[in-house]
C-alpha cells in the first residue's frame, strides 16, 4: 500500500492473478463436476438378445445418454499391423516423433524436446457386443475418433537414433539444437479388447448405434471399465475443486489485505487531521493569551515561541515547524508539535 493510501502495482498483479486463475479453475471444475453428474446419471444397458426390443419400446428409439460395456468385434474387415503378425485391430495410428535437445540460453543446460512431426489414424468400422460369444446382439460405434479417453494399446516402439559425425556435433553446438533421433510407435485397438461407451444409444433402421450425444454430453470410448472410468473423473474434479479453493482464499486474503490497509490509512489520515486543528485551536488560544494578532504572526515563524523563524526540520515526518530553541526545549523523547511523531534526526534549515 503507497503512502496516498491506493495498492501497490504488486498487489493489484497479485489480486488480478489470483482472481484469474480463481475463475478458469472454478469454470472448469464446474465443467468437470457437470460431466461426472452426468455419468452418474447414465443408464447403464447390458448388450442382450432383448436389446432391440427394450429400445424399439423406448420413446424415441433411443437412450439419450447410456454405458455400454463390452468387447471389440469388427463389422466387416479389421486392420492388420504393419510390424506385429496375427495383431488384428479396428483403430491404427502412426506416429512419428523428432526428439532433440535444445539448449536454454537462460539455464545455460541442455532440455529435451520432442515434436509429432507425422501422425495418420486409420479406422474401419466396428461395434461393441458382449462377453458372451453366444449373444449376437452388437451395438455399432459411430465416430470413435470423437470419443473422449480413447486410449489405444501401443503394439509396437521403435527409437532410430540420429547418426553424428564431428561436423554436425559442431553445427548442433552452434545452433543450440541436438538432434536424438525419431521415436515410432504404433497404437491399435484390437478385436476382442474390452470397451466402454457412454453416448447416445439409438435404434436406427434394425441397427443399433452408439452415437455422440445430442445434448452437449460429453462422449465416451475407453479400454477401462465405468467405475475405473467415474472414479477417474471424480478425482479429477477433486483436484480443480482443490484447486479453486486455495486461489479464491488467496484472492479472498489479498482483498482483506488490500482493505485492512486502506482502512489503517484512512485511520492514520483523521488521526493526523484531528492532531493538526488540535494544535492549531491550541495555537490560536496562545496567541489569545499572548494579545498576539493571528495576522501579524509571519507564516514562517516557529509554531511553539511564535517569535523565531523556523530552522529545523523534524525527520521522519517533514514538518518544518520549530525554530533551535523550542526544540531543544521538547521533552523527552521529542515528538513532533503537529502531528506527534517521534522526531529520529533533525536537519537544520538555512534561510537564504
Amino acid at each position: 500500500m503507497e503512502s496516498s493510501g491506493k495498492p501497490s502495482a504488486a498487489q493489484i498483479v497479485v489480486l488480478a492473478t489470483s482472481s484469474t486463475l480463481t475463475a478458469i479453475f472454478y469454470s472448469i471444475y464446474r465443467s468437470r463436476a457437470k460431466t461426472v453428474c452426468r455419468l452418474k446419471e447414465a443408464k447403464k444397458v447390458s448388450i442382450d438378445q432383448d436389446l432391440k426390443a427394450t429400445l424399439s419400446e423406448t420413446p424415441g428409439r433411443c437412450v439419450s445418454y447410456a454405458v455400454i460395456e463390452g468387447v471389440v468385434r469388427s463389422v466387416k474387415e479389421t486392420l492388420n499391423s504393419q510390424f506385429v503378425d496375427n495383431c488384428k485391430g479396428v483403430i491404427e495410428r502412426l506416429t512419428l516423433k523428432e526428439e532433440k535437445m535444445v539448449w536454454n540460453r537462460t539455464t545455460h543446460i541442455w532440455n529435451s524436446t520432442e515434436k509429432v512431426i507425422h501422425q495418420r489414424t486409420n479406422t474401419v468400422p466396428f461395434a461393441i457386443g458382449s462377453h458372451d460369444e453366444d449373444i449376437t446382439t452388437t451395438v455399432r460405434v459411430v465416430r470413435p475418433l470423437d470419443g473422449a479417453e480413447l486410449d489405444l494399446e501401443t503394439t509396437y516402439e521403435n527409437f532410430h537414433p540420429t547418426a553424428q559425425s564431428l561436423s554436425s556435433v559442431i553445427g548442433h553446438f552452434i545452433s543450440g539444437e541436438r538432434p536424438k533421433g525419431v521415436h515410432e510407435t504404433e497404437e491399435m485397438l484390437r478385436v476382442g479388447d474390452s470397451l466402454t461407451g457412454v453416448g447416445e444409444l439409438v435404434l436406427d433402421n434394425n441397427l443399433i448405434k452408439l452415437q455422440p450425444p445430442k445434448q452437449g454430453f460429453c462422449y465416451f470410448l475407453t479400454r477401462q471399465d465405468y467405475e475405473s472410468l467415474l472414479r477417474k473423473h471424480v478425482n479429477g474434479v477433486r483436484v480443480w475443486r482443490i484447486l479453486a479453493v486455495v486461489f479464491g482464499l488467496a484472492t479472498c486474503s489479498t482483498l482483506l489485505f488490500m482493505l485492512w490497509k486502506w482502512y489503517v490509512h484512512c485511520r492514520e489520515s483523521r488521526k493526523k487531521r484531528s492532531i493538526l486543528e488540535e494544535f492549531k485551536e491550541q495555537q490560536r488560544k496562545r496567541m489569545r493569551e499572548l494579545k498576539i494578532d493571528e495576522n501579524s504572526v509571519p507564516p514562517t515563524n516557529c509554531t511553539v515561541c511564535l517569535s523565531r523563524e523556523r530552522s529545523c526540520v523534524f525527520l521522519e515526518c517533514g514538518h518544518v515547524c520549530s525554530c533551535g530553541p523550542c526544540f531543544e526545549a521538547l521533552p523527552e523523547p521529542k515528538k513532533c508539535p503537529i502531528c506527534r511523531a517521534t522526531i529520529d534526526r533533525v536537519v537544520p534549515l538555512y534561510n537564504s
